[in-house]
């Protein structure tokens, strides 16, 4: 495991950091665009960056994914295909990115991490009326299967954005509304997240004590921002995130490009 010293200031600051990712990602989502430019901009490099973030992201997704399970928002036989593929995407993104120059991943995290805040910042979604599952054919697995591989190569290669990806999908794909589509959404981003520390941790590439403190704020974080959602309107906040991941991106993309 690759150890990285780090003053009790800067500590604080990740525990910062966990609580403002989570509390954001519980309302518009997204923690994740937060988090692994934190962690680049700390020093640690791009593997270690990825691999602590999934240690810290499972906490997250796993907690919301067991709450739509019990809240019967989800159900796995139906989902079945899509767990497959996103197991199997995420497996080979995640192996992938392992094998990329460190100075190259350096360069290619902000620009990835830019590109989905704008896609967030201008993406429409249209509301969904639909609070039944489709009609299961072979219609329906092709979509799975191909969703799946697609978003879990994604999110085992970088990450950022994949639960927004995965609701935008599922309420386009198969007309679910916005609980239903969230319900698969942290599910399948918890397989994809899960998948991917294995593989961080064969490679050695994840610090514990990094991801634990950060894993426990985005917990706490995700739980207040759950009950302060009635109160603050996701339209309010939501360009606020967004400016501030831009900012770091556009800073972090600096840094490796052009200093």
């Amino acid at each position: 495991m690759t150890e990285v010293l780090l003053d009790p200031s800067t500590w604080i600051l990740l525990a910062g950091i966990g609580l403002l990712a989570g509390f954001i990602d519980a309302i518009v989502g997204g923690g994740g665009m937060l988090t692994v430019p934190a962690l680049l901009s700390l020093g640690l490099p791009p593997h270690l960056t990825l691999g602590t973030n999934k240690l810290s992201a499972c906490f997250a997704s796993g907690t919301a994914a067991y709450t739509y399970f019990k809240k019967q928002l989800f159900t796995p036989s139906f989902w079945k295909q899509s767990l497959y593929s996103t197991f199997i995407g995420a497996l080979i993104g995640t192996i992938l990115v392992n094998f990329i120059s460190p100075e190259w991943l350096e360069k290619l995290l902000p620009l990835i991490i830019l590109f989905v805040a704008l896609y967030s910042l201008f993406n429409r979604m249209q509301q969904q009326d639909g609070d039944s599952l489709p009609l299961p054919d072979s219609q329906l697995k092709i979509k799975q299967r191909l969703q799946g591989l697609l978003l879990g190569f994604y999110d085992g290669y970088a990450g950022p954005g994949t639960g927004a990806f995965w609701v935008i999908s599922n309420m386009r794909l198969y007309k679910l509304n916005i609980l239903l589509a969230s319900g698969v959404a942290k599910s399948m981003n918890f397989i994809s997240n899960f998948t991917s520390l294995l593989v961080f941790i064969y490679f050695g590439e994840v610090n514990w004590i990094i991801g634990l403190t950060m894993g426990g704020c985005l917990m706490l974080g995700a739980f207040i921002g759950a009950h302060s959602a009635i109160h603050f309107g996701a339209k309010f906040i939501r360009p606020i995130f967004i400016l501030i991941v831009m900012i770091m991106a556009l800073k972090l993309g600096y840094s490796a490009w052009f200093s």
